[in-house]
């Protein structure tokens, strides 16, 4: 077989983490969430505020031009996404700025739209024209083509089918060391609810961290950056695992979440489906806090 697989060739050159920690899980669409932990304890107000704070982390994108750039290339349907966010009626207010253009400079994520904004990054990972998504394993024979995925198969909301945009929009340029250092950055990049990293985005998150760096990349972030950016993200989407950790390794480990290194919490040892089980195995979890599954 000549398949060679571009995981493989980036964990020898650039050892941050191994491709698949656990096996990927291919059509299952909507994977089991966190494991549920046999108790839970209630979130510490004020470690909330250091994780995840109120105000939200600011993304240096241009969701005017992005969200353009996704309807008319037709991986976002307007209608479609119209409709979704659309409640007794009424278009949700912040899904609606994001369609009419309006109030789109900046933008904070917050626990209020945290999951908005990962629909949209995930449409723009699932899109992008990607060497991740064309000679990654998620093109592996043995998973019966990149279709069958999660962040593939999952994505309802495009005209037509989703595969019919899978890296096939080159919404952003990349030169040849910014391309690598998405790859490295998304090697080094893991999520609670599996084992895989960014570099294999078989599920929502996986694909939206995708494009969430590769934003950051073609605006030449530095690695150190993208990993602290994603640290916040990722605590936007998983609530209960992030405080979680920011509790152990506070207990355990004396930090404070403020002295954490990102791309250290962000590997498997912590982020994987295993590393953070291995957490909860030595502490109460903490529970109740509502974040993004890995479905529409």
């Amino acid at each position: 077989m000549k398949y060679l697989s571009l995981a493989w060739f980036l964990v020898a050159m650039f050892p941050l983490a191994s491709a698949l920690a656990e096996p990927p899980r291919g059509a299952q669409k909507d994977e089991p969430r966190l494991a549920p932990p046999p108790a839970a304890r209630q979130a510490d107000p004020g470690l909330e505020a250091r994780v995840w704070p109120e105000i939200g982390i600011v993304l240096p994108i241009d969701w005017e031009k992005l969200v353009t750039q996704l309807t008319a290339a037709g991986v976002l349907d307007r209608e479609k996404f119209a409709g979704f966010y659309r409640k007794g009626g009424k278009l949700d207010a912040q899904a609606a700025s994001l369609l009419d253009g309006t109030d789109n400079g900046s933008r904070s994520m917050t626990r209020d739209n945290a999951s908005l904004l990962l629909n949209l990054l995930w449409a723009f990972g699932l899109g992008n024209k990607s060497e991740i998504l064309e000679q990654g394993d998620m093109q592996a024979p043995r998973f019966g083509g990149a279709g069958r995925f999660a962040s593939t198969g999952g994505w309802t909301l495009a005209r037509g089918d989703a595969m019919e945009h899978f890296s096939r929009h080159r919404f952003v340029y990349l030169d040849a060391e910014q391309t690598r250092r998405v790859a490295r950055v998304a090697a080094g990049i893991y999520r609670p609810c599996c084992g895989n990293p960014t570099l294999f985005p078989d599920c929502n998150h996986g694909m939206a961290m995708l494009g969430l760096l590769e934003l950051l990349a073609a605006r030449d972030f530095a690695e150190s950056e993208m990993y602290r950016i994603a640290l916040a993200v990722s605590s936007y989407w998983f609530p209960d695992a992030y405080l979680t950790i920011a509790r152990y390794v506070e207990s355990k480990q004396g930090l404070g979440w403020e002295q954490v290194v990102p791309v250290k919490i962000l590997g498997a040892e912590y982020s994987s489906a295993s590393g953070y089980r291995r957490i909860v195995s030595e502490m109460t979890p903490v529970s109740g806090q509502s974040g993004t599954g890995c479905a529409i």
